[in-house]
Protein backbone atom coordinates (compact mmCIF):
# COMPACT_ATOMS: atom_id res chain seq x y z
CA UNK A 1 0.00 0.00 0.00
CA UNK A 2 1.20 3.43 -0.91
CA UNK A 3 -0.18 7.05 -0.08
CA UNK A 4 -1.14 8.92 -3.89
CA UNK A 5 1.99 11.15 -3.04
CA UNK A 6 3.58 10.95 -6.11
CA UNK A 7 6.70 10.99 -4.11
CA UNK A 8 6.26 7.41 -3.66
CA UNK A 9 6.51 6.55 -7.36
CA UNK A 10 10.49 5.75 -7.82
CA UNK A 11 10.51 3.72 -5.47
CA UNK A 12 7.56 1.78 -6.72
CA UNK A 13 9.32 2.08 -10.44
CA UNK A 14 11.87 0.75 -9.21
CA UNK A 15 10.19 -2.39 -7.08
CA UNK A 16 8.56 -3.34 -10.55
CA UNK A 17 11.34 -2.81 -12.81
CA UNK A 18 13.34 -5.25 -10.25
CA UNK A 19 10.22 -7.50 -10.27
CA UNK A 20 9.86 -8.00 -14.06
CA UNK A 21 13.59 -8.60 -14.01
CA UNK A 22 13.17 -11.27 -11.88
CA UNK A 23 9.98 -13.32 -13.90
CA UNK A 24 12.84 -13.25 -16.97
CA UNK A 25 11.69 -10.09 -18.79
CA UNK A 26 14.08 -8.35 -21.20
CA UNK A 27 14.67 -4.75 -20.49
CA UNK A 28 11.99 -3.44 -23.11
CA UNK A 29 9.12 -5.25 -21.21
CA UNK A 30 10.08 -4.68 -17.96
CA UNK A 31 10.22 -0.69 -18.98
CA UNK A 32 6.58 -1.38 -20.71
CA UNK A 33 5.70 -2.63 -17.53
CA UNK A 34 6.91 -0.08 -15.21
CA UNK A 35 5.77 2.46 -17.80
CA UNK A 36 2.33 1.10 -17.78
CA UNK A 37 1.77 1.36 -13.51
CA UNK A 38 3.51 4.70 -13.79
CA UNK A 39 0.52 5.93 -15.90
CA UNK A 40 -1.84 3.94 -13.94
CA UNK A 41 -1.33 5.58 -10.98
CA UNK A 42 -0.91 9.05 -12.32
CA UNK A 43 -4.41 8.21 -13.10
CA UNK A 44 -5.65 7.06 -10.08
CA UNK A 45 -3.67 10.07 -8.51
CA UNK A 46 -5.10 12.67 -11.27
CA UNK A 47 -9.09 11.74 -11.55
CA UNK A 48 -9.31 9.15 -9.09
CA UNK A 49 -7.98 11.60 -5.91
CA UNK A 50 -7.96 14.68 -7.47
CA UNK A 51 -4.53 15.49 -6.95
CA UNK A 52 -5.16 14.37 -3.34
CA UNK A 53 -1.51 13.29 -1.87
CA UNK A 54 -3.06 11.72 1.48
CA UNK A 55 -5.26 8.36 -0.12
CA UNK A 56 -4.57 4.63 -0.34
CA UNK A 57 -3.17 3.24 -3.39
CA UNK A 58 -2.81 -0.49 -3.21
CA UNK A 59 -0.55 -2.37 -5.91
CA UNK A 60 -0.09 -6.11 -6.15
CA UNK A 61 2.60 -7.75 -8.73
CA UNK A 62 1.85 -11.84 -9.05
CA UNK A 63 3.61 -13.70 -10.92
CA UNK A 64 1.94 -15.51 -14.02
CA UNK A 65 1.88 -17.98 -16.99
CA UNK A 66 0.62 -17.98 -20.24
CA UNK A 67 -0.83 -20.71 -22.28
CA UNK A 68 2.03 -21.15 -24.07
CA UNK A 69 4.77 -21.51 -21.03
CA UNK A 70 5.89 -17.45 -21.43
CA UNK A 71 6.59 -15.95 -17.59
CA UNK A 72 4.40 -13.15 -17.14
CA UNK A 73 3.22 -10.50 -14.68
CA UNK A 74 -0.06 -9.29 -13.31
CA UNK A 75 -0.58 -5.75 -11.64
CA UNK A 76 -3.98 -5.00 -9.87
CA UNK A 77 -3.92 -1.14 -8.79
CA UNK A 78 -6.93 -0.93 -6.29
CA UNK A 79 -7.72 2.54 -5.17
CA UNK A 80 -10.83 4.09 -2.93
CA UNK A 81 -11.60 7.56 -4.87
CA UNK A 82 -14.22 8.10 -7.25
CA UNK A 83 -15.79 5.40 -9.27
CA UNK A 84 -16.46 5.57 -13.28
CA UNK A 85 -17.96 3.53 -15.03
CA UNK A 86 -15.26 1.16 -16.89
CA UNK A 87 -16.99 1.70 -20.52
CA UNK A 88 -16.06 5.47 -20.93
CA UNK A 89 -12.12 5.18 -19.61
CA UNK A 90 -10.89 5.67 -22.86
CA UNK A 91 -7.98 7.47 -24.64
CA UNK A 92 -8.40 10.60 -26.28
CA UNK A 93 -8.46 10.78 -29.48
CA UNK A 94 -4.62 10.10 -31.22
CA UNK A 95 -5.34 12.57 -33.80
CA UNK A 96 -5.49 16.09 -31.45
CA UNK A 97 -2.31 16.75 -30.72
CA UNK A 98 -1.90 18.21 -26.86
CA UNK A 99 -0.13 16.74 -23.94
CA UNK A 100 -1.75 14.83 -21.97
CA UNK A 101 -4.47 11.97 -21.88
CA UNK A 102 -2.61 8.93 -23.52
CA UNK A 103 -2.30 7.16 -20.39
CA UNK A 104 -4.81 4.38 -20.74
CA UNK A 105 -3.31 4.58 -25.01
CA UNK A 106 -0.36 3.60 -23.56
CA UNK A 107 -1.22 1.23 -20.65
CA UNK A 108 -3.04 -0.64 -23.64
CA UNK A 109 -0.76 -0.53 -26.10
CA UNK A 110 2.14 -2.08 -23.84
CA UNK A 111 -0.01 -4.66 -21.69
CA UNK A 112 -1.49 -7.62 -22.98
CA UNK A 113 -4.59 -7.35 -20.32
CA UNK A 114 -6.04 -4.03 -19.50
CA UNK A 115 -9.17 -4.49 -17.03
CA UNK A 116 -11.02 -2.25 -15.04
CA UNK A 117 -13.73 -3.11 -12.56
CA UNK A 118 -16.23 -1.27 -9.97
CA UNK A 119 -15.71 -3.08 -6.30
CA UNK A 120 -18.75 -2.73 -4.79
CA UNK A 121 -16.95 -0.99 -1.64
CA UNK A 122 -15.77 2.02 -4.25
CA UNK A 123 -13.23 2.99 -6.28
CA UNK A 124 -11.79 1.28 -8.82
CA UNK A 125 -9.67 -1.75 -9.72
CA UNK A 126 -7.31 -1.69 -12.79
CA UNK A 127 -5.82 -5.47 -13.96
CA UNK A 128 -3.21 -5.37 -16.05
CA UNK A 129 -1.27 -8.51 -17.10
CA UNK A 130 1.76 -8.57 -19.40
CA UNK A 131 3.61 -11.91 -20.87
CA UNK A 132 7.63 -11.79 -21.72
CA UNK A 133 8.01 -11.80 -25.67
CA UNK A 134 8.66 -14.74 -27.02
CA UNK A 135 12.19 -13.60 -28.46
CA UNK A 136 12.98 -12.28 -24.80
CA UNK A 137 12.00 -15.36 -22.92
CA UNK A 138 13.96 -17.31 -25.21
CA UNK A 139 17.24 -14.84 -24.81
CA UNK A 140 16.45 -15.13 -20.86
CA UNK A 141 16.53 -18.82 -21.17
CA UNK A 142 19.90 -18.46 -22.92
CA UNK A 143 21.24 -16.45 -20.58
CA UNK A 144 20.51 -18.35 -17.82
CA UNK A 145 21.59 -22.02 -19.01
CA UNK A 146 25.02 -19.75 -19.13
CA UNK A 147 27.48 -21.53 -16.63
Amino acid sequence: MISSDTKSLPVVRSAVTRMAELEGFGEADARNVTWALDEALANVIKHGYAGRSDQPIRITLESVVSADGRSGLELSVRDYGRQVDPTTIRSRDLDEVRPGGLGVHIMRSVMDVVEYSCPPDGGMLLKMVKFASRVESVESAATEALP
